[in-house]
């Protein structure tokens, strides 16, 4: 257990790390002497001087500005480090801190494929280190509302069934700007992998893991991006309908596209034996509080007046572990528990081996659709089947 204040380092000093430094500003707020971001480290120099600067705003000290990850870990006492790099290079940096001795929070998803992410595992396992994934979503007043309301209220009995499905129309023709996101082999996958994953620990979270999945998978459009002066296509999916049958008995439907022509629509349905809870927002971290509550029988209840029930349920011990210091902010939370569970030695809520088998959803999907049949959810994550993985996997010598 390290003495107070931790010391943090930020790897990756891009779009999502600056979403980070927000939260670590806020907690800090609140408590003073929890912590230290004492190193930032990026491939280019010139970000990660810029983030340290910004951190010296609101910090009484200045970090230290590093280019190489390996350098900066074993030759800087670090107790934790919040990795913030596109996900191709998860692996390749969690690793090399734990092999330094640095516990991990590593964002969403955990490794590129499920054996990259075992590495990571492996190597925490060795050190007896802590590992935890940056999911946010299921940390949402909402959420939680919602896991209360089915789990210890019966809103809408035994949970049964679920449909989240949504088409919309995004002109595939216009040329856009290429991001690292758009190449799979960088990404590890296109939607299903990148925002998916918060639906899959949404599903997860609330139902149980699947026992199997069925997929298709499909690519209908070209993608033009422009890369250097060049136009390159995409190759990653623009639709998705998938049949998943949890070890809970709830079966469920998720689908997505993006060519779609025509009118956009929009469906979030979870059924029990008693009701029902429908929403209409975003199929990858939804339900939002505008969602509805109908139980057979009563009146359509609003889901926002289910969280204000659920936090007026909830003992000062419960809102101090689930809220602390009233954080709503889910980035907030999510960095205050791996915080919390460095200064304590326990278990962050996700840990690396769930954001293993949450990121094991996402690519059961992409196996179904590889060989074309429903495929056990268990050899996904113990790697047994790992047919669209393996390209990725040879690519970068996994």
């Amino acid at each position: 257990m390290p003495t107070k204040p931790i010391k943090i380092g930020i790897i990756g000093c891009g779009h999502i790390a600056q979403k980070h430094l927000a939260s670590y500003e806020a907690i800090m707020q609140k408590e003073s002497d929890l912590f230290r971001i004492t190193s930032v480290c990026d491939m280019v120099e010139e970000n990660a001087r810029a983030l340290a600067a910004r951190i010296a705003e609101w910090q009484d000290s200045e970090p230290l500005a590093h280019t190489d990850v390996h350098k900066m870990v074993v030759h800087y006492e670090l107790h934790g480090a919040d990795i913030c790099t596109p996900h191709y290079d998860h692996h390749v940096s969690g690793v090399q801190c734990l092999e330094a001795g640095t516990n991990v929070l590593i964002e969403k998803p955990f490794g590129l494929t499920s054996r990259a992410s075992r590495l990571i595992l492996d190597a925490a396992a060795k050190k007896k280190l802590i590992t935890a994934c940056a999911g946010n979503i299921r940390r949402q007043p909402a959420q939680r509302a919602l896991h209360w309301a089915i789990h210890q209220r019966g809103m809408i009995g035994e949970p049964r069934m679920f449909f989240v499905q949504h088409a919309g129309y995004h002109r595939p023709t216009t040329p856009r700007a290429w991001h690292w996101r758009t190449d799979k082999f960088m990404g590890g996958g296109g939607m299903i992998m990148d925002q998916g994953i918060h639906f899959a620990d949404m599903i997860s979270y609330l139902f149980g893991e699947p026992e199997r999945i069925y997929a298709t998978v499909r690519q209908h459009e070209k993608w033009p991006y422009i890369r250097e002066g060049k136009t390159i296509f995409d190759d990653r999916e623009d639709m998705w309908m998938v049949m998943l049958n949890l070890k809970s008995g709830v079966d469920g439907f998720w689908s997505s596209t993006a060519v779609a022509p025509g009118e956009p629509s929009t469906v979030i349905a979870y059924y029990g034996s008693a009701g029902s809870i429908t929403d209409d927002s975003d199929v990858f971290t939804g339900p939002s509080p505008n969602a509805r509550l109908t139980r057979q029988g009563e009146a359509v209840r609003p889901l926002s007046e289910v969280i204000q029930e659920y936090m007026k349920s909830l003992s000062a011990d419960d809102r101090g572990r689930l809220f602390p210091h009233g954080f709503e902010d889910s980035i907030t939370l999510e960095i205050y528990d791996f915080l919390r569970a460095l200064a304590t030695d326990t278990k962050p809520e996700i840990d690396g081996s769930l954001g293993l088998r949450t990121k094991a959803i996402c690519e059961a999907i992409y196996e179904s659709a590889h060989c074309n049949e429903a495929v056990p959810y268990d050899e996904v994550v113990n790697g047994f089947i790992e047919g669209y993985q393996r390209e990725i996997n040879d690519y970068w010598g996994i």
